[in-house]
């Protein structure tokens, strides 16, 4: 992975140090159509820079190298921050709300890596749902778990429920789909380094919501 990396990162400076010279027109002028050309392949361009920092990270999480913060977060607050700033939905009538949020529910954890991974989660369930609805986010802590732990539900109304009836035995969580990067590979292996479970719904539900249990500050084990 590292060696992938190195050798993706190099060519992509490249490439992309020379569109943008382009873009500025120091080779000379651009028509219109020119312009655009090159900004559809500066984007593209940033997408695979994107992933390469992406495999960076995925690569220092699975080998252990990534040093992870120990903040303490306010989940509930994280949560509202995340579902308030995703619009990946407005044009198809989707929207996210949160709910048990109104008091705090603290963890400790890297809030920056663990805010991307909820943010991530939070965007899979937006983008993969096909007609206009709510994606309810929902943070709870559970009378019944041992050690006291915060449970986070994503996904429709349907969804929450099959995600809380598979919390005693959590299914495998799908994290390779298409259009997502490595955002959910990683947000995995992010949330599992800071004591967490992430699962997919089983069944019908399986690509259309996750669930997260994170210990309660103080009770990670």
């Amino acid at each position: 992975m590292s060696l992938a990396v190195h050798e993706l990162r190099t060519p992509v400076t490249v490439v992309s140090g020379y569109l943008r010279m382009l873009l500025r027109e120091q080779a000379g002028p651009l028509s219109e159509k020119q312009k655009k050309m090159l900004e559809e392949a500066e984007r593209s361009c940033a997408r695979i820079g994107a992933l390469v920092g992406e495999m960076s990270e995925l690569g220092k999480l699975v080998s252990g190298e990534a040093a992870l913060g120990t903040q303490a977060i306010d989940l509930a607050a994280l949560l509202v921050e995340l579902a308030s700033g995703m619009h990946e939905g407005d044009d198809r009538g989707v929207r996210v709300e949160t709910r048990g949020t109104d008091r705090p529910v603290m963890v400790t954890g890297d809030r920056t890596r663990l805010a991307s991974a909820l943010r991530a989660l939070i965007h899979a369930a937006v983008r993969e749902r096909g007609e206009p609805g709510v994606i309810v986010v929902e943070c709870s802590v559970p009378a019944d778990t041992t050690p006291p732990s915060a449970l986070v539900t994503i996904g429709d109304e349907a969804t929450a429920q099959a995600l809380v009836d598979a919390a005693p035995a959590p299914p495998a969580f799908e994290e390779w789909r298409g259009g997502l990067g490595l955002a959910l590979p990683i947000g995995r292996r992010v949330i599992e380094r800071q004591g967490g479970v992430l699962w997919s719904a089983a069944g019908d539900h399986s690509n259309s919501g996750s669930a997260v249990r994170l210990p309660i500050a103080g009770d990670r084990r």
